[in-house]
């Protein structure tokens, strides 16, 4: 009966050793899992990128991953666009006391007030909607993209061009939020008709009224703080090949207008319809800051072919087609 009872006895399945490998093939398929889950959501997770069009000349855009993310992002819905798109504001208002409007909307659960310029954009791209993938919309002064967002929402590809840290900090912000990586590129750059450097004056609180004279930047703000910062200037020219074709330019640089023109001489000197649809500020003020006036671009605009213009406000929209 004793050595029955021996063989009987169970075996110590949780001696020393055979623990030690049964934890040690717990943990790897612990890890196994994990890495698997990972991987899966990893690929279902849709991707966030940037890639250049072409080989940009003179300039490489501006890189959004290596730029810290403003804070805080406020974004909404714009309101009143056929073709819907978000954008981060930059004027913040004075918070807690005195908020931006369109923040003081958006806690009301209401969207952002429509930006004109956007519903101009989208109007003006309405009938080229055949060519989004043949040609760019390049906007000039572009802020906070309400032009570039207006137009990627629409399919178009863009090049954006923005001095402004802060206002490149929210067009990478509506980048992201809008999905449109493969449409936009953002150069940290004031077009201009010369290669090199130049001083931009930018108003604390007022950032959509950056130029770069200073009596433009605060001729509507006069009490904000002005500060002046170095950066880059380039002429289209330099930027865009000959072989690209360019469907739209929008330009609003507080003044500077005629400088970015001359500098686009070359794209702007395209025949017929290979022109683009030119659409600038031409506020008389803002260009007697900056030496120049609305006759001087008239002429010059002329002289590289556009006849056919025609005043929205205090805004110019140019054509070689009549």
């Amino acid at each position: 009966m004793a050595n029955a009872w021996k063989k009987d006895k169970p075996h110590k399945l949780l001696s020393p050793v055979p623990l030690f490998f049964l934890f040690s093939f717990s943990i790897l398929i612990i890890f196994f899992f994990l890495f698997n889950n990972s991987s899966s959501s990893h690929q279902s997770t849709p991707s966030f990128t940037i890639k250049p069009h072409f080989p940009f000349r003179s300039i490489s855009p501006f890189d959004c991953f290596k730029c810290p993310q403003s804070y805080p992002v406020i974004a909404n819905v714009v309101e009143g666009v056929r073709y819907p798109f978000l954008f981060s504001i930059a004027d913040l208002g004075n918070l807690p006391d005195k908020p931006h409007k369109n923040i003081v909307r958006m806690l009301k659960g209401k969207p952002f007030r429509k930006p004109d310029i956007s519903v101009t954009i989208q109007e003006v791209l309405e009938k080229m909607k055949g060519d989004s993938g043949n040609g760019f919309v390049v906007d000039v002064g572009a802020n906070v993209g309400m032009a570039s967002f207006a137009a990627a929402a629409m399919g178009f590809r863009v090049l954006a061009f923005e001095p402004v840290f802060e206002n490149l900090q929210r067009i990478c912000d509506g980048i992201y939020l809008n999905r449109v990586g493969e449409l936009v590129n953002v150069f940290e750059a004031a077009a201009s008709d010369r290669l090199g450097n130049i001083t931009v004056h930018k108003l604390v609180g007022r950032l959509d009224n950056s130029a770069v004279s200073a009596t433009g930047a605060k001729l509507a703000f006069k009490s904000n703080e002005e500060i002046a910062v170095q950066v880059k200037s380039i002429p289209l020219d330099e930027v865009i090949p000959d072989s690209e074709r360019v469907l739209l330019i929008k330009i609003d640089v507080q003044g500077w207008e005629y400088h970015v023109l001359k500098g686009a001489k070359g794209i702007l000197s395209r025949k017929g319809t290979e022109a683009p649809y030119l659409i600038y500020e031409e506020d008389e003020k803002l260009l007697k800051a900056s030496n120049s006036s609305s006759r001087e671009i008239r002429e010059f605009l002329h002289s590289v072919g556009y006849h056919h213009c025609t005043q929205h406000g205090t805004d110019a929209h140019c054509t070689k087609t009549g």
